[in-house]
């Protein structure tokens, strides 16, 4: 069990990117998670989105189709990073009522799109749909499922504690991917994320949400007791992996 972890300093364009300049083959997705939050790049063969950049450089991200914010905490939105981001590349920033607010003053009106629960919007060929995150401390979180041009999909579930209506998910867009949260949000745990996965039963399950390796192990551990027929990946940060 690895002990405590915290990632070195990204530097952008003079150091390490962040954006996956590699395009998967099809059938195929690209994620890199990128700090000890929900931050993920991800690469499909022709599109490159974004969830929630906070702890790192503007100058990381080369190329980015939409950035994807989930809720307005202070971990997975900073405004004035994605107004960068934005400036940079020229992408859609897609983000949940509150956190659209926050962004109204910062983004152009034609770049930003304010997102609820049950809504669909395209990135290109891209499909995003958006459902609700329970994560009670949050105003108006949510949550994205993410499905690629070849049909693949990503449950990206922010800092979501499971619900039922989570069962209903996975039934209906039988993901290839989720993520699932398994620290620092109140309430989170390494059980939360597997009852998530239980719930979801994607193909792969990823935990992230932590500061350190002890829960990402943790997780692992629990799933292959409570659910040995679902594969569990655990990532490293700043490091591409191609899926599923």
């Amino acid at each position: 069990m690895g002990g405590p972890f915290k990632p070195p300093p990204l530097i952008g364009l003079q150091g390490f990117a962040l954006s996956i300049e590699s395009a998967p083959e099809r059938g195929k997705v690209s994620i890199l998670w990128f700090n000890d939050y929900a931050g993920l790049s991800i690469r499909t063969p022709n599109y490159s989105l974004v969830v929630d950049p906070v702890d790192v450089d503007a100058g990381a991200f080369t190329q980015v189709d939409a950035l994807l914010i989930t809720h307005e905490h202070y971990d997975h939105l900073d405004a004035s990073l994605v107004g960068e981001i934005q400036a940079r590349t020229g992408c859609l920033v897609a983000a949940d009522p509150t956190s659209h607010r926050m962004l109204s003053g910062v983004i152009p009106s034609n770049k930003l799109v304010r997102v609820e629960p049950g809504m669909d919007f395209e990135v290109g060929d891209v499909r995003v749909h958006v459902e609700r995150s329970h994560h009670p401390p949050a105003s108006t979180p949510v949550v994205y499922l993410i499905t690629t041009e070849d049909g693949v999909c990503v449950f990206h579930t922010s800092d979501s504690l499971p619900y039922e209506g989570m069962r209903q998910i996975g039934e209906r867009f039988k993901p290839d991917i989720a993520f699932c949260t398994v620290g620092i949000a109140p309430g989170t745990s390494p059980k939360t994320g597997v009852e998530i996965v239980k719930l979801v039963r994607p193909k792969v399950a990823i935990p992230y949400h932590t500061m350190g390796t002890s829960a990402l192990r943790s997780f692992a551990d629990l799933l292959a007791r409570e659910a040995p027929e679902i594969r569990c990946l655990v990532i490293e940060r700043n490091k591409v992996y191609t899926l599923p």
